[in-house]
């Protein structure tokens, strides 16, 4: 496994992106999209072979995990020469400091040959720009907490929630206030203690 930083927060894409470059007349087309599973990035794979079904190559790779992690990850040369596009796409994902992608590159032949080379250059290439443009969004693994506090807390922990990028996931107002919320994992032990010092230690906080 190549070095992934830290597997509990990291970037991932947001939507669909695409990206082009011609190489001595072959046409290269990049198609980058979420894929948090190995059968998400075959439908993404599926989808673009549909929508250009005239293409010569629709070579692709994913890395279905954190930015480097090679426990999911697949590829195909589709067709071309072995070594030449699936190989060269994954290397540079691997590489590319976003998690949960697959990237599918289309290729329509220009009736110049590269050679193996070239061809795998070109190939690389379509991911790294791909890449430069990739809307993205964070990824964060939460652990999930229940909060219990008085009412004269509430706008004090409101505002730390928003601060610390806590979810809300419900909430119920009786005696007192009672929270279950979605804490980033790397913050959690940050969060008890400012929750301590909100409340001078009023407020009880149990994971759940």
């Amino acid at each position: 496994m190549v070095g992934t930083g830290d597997a509990s927060r990291y970037r991932v894409p947001s939507g669909r992106h695409r990206a082009q470059h011609d190489v001595r007349r072959s046409r290269f087309i990049a198609t980058a999209a979420h894929a948090p599973t190995a059968e998400a990035a075959r439908d993404l794979v599926d989808l673009v072979g549909r929508e250009m079904p005239d293409a010569t190559h629709h070579c692709w790779a994913f890395v279905a995990g954190p930015p480097g992690s090679t426990a999911h990850v697949g590829m195909s040369d589709a067709g071309e020469p072995h070594g030449t596009a699936g190989r060269p796409m994954l290397d540079t994902l691997l590489h590319g400091g976003v998690g949960e992608i697959v990237v599918v590159c289309t290729r329509y032949f220009g009736g110049v040959k590269l050679g193996t080379g070239p061809l795998a250059r070109a190939y690389a290439e379509s991911v790294k720009r791909v890449l430069l443009e990739l809307p993205t969004r964070e990824r964060v693994d939460r652990i999930f907490v229940g909060l219990r506090a008085s009412y004269a807390d509430v706008d004090g922990l409101r505002r730390l929630f928003a601060e610390s990028g806590v979810t809300i996931e419900e909430e119920e107002y009786a005696g007192d206030v009672r929270y279950r919320l979605g804490v980033p994992a790397p913050d959690l032990a940050d969060f008890k203690r400012r929750v301590a010092d909100a409340t001078s230690g009023r407020a009880d906080l149990e994971e759940r």
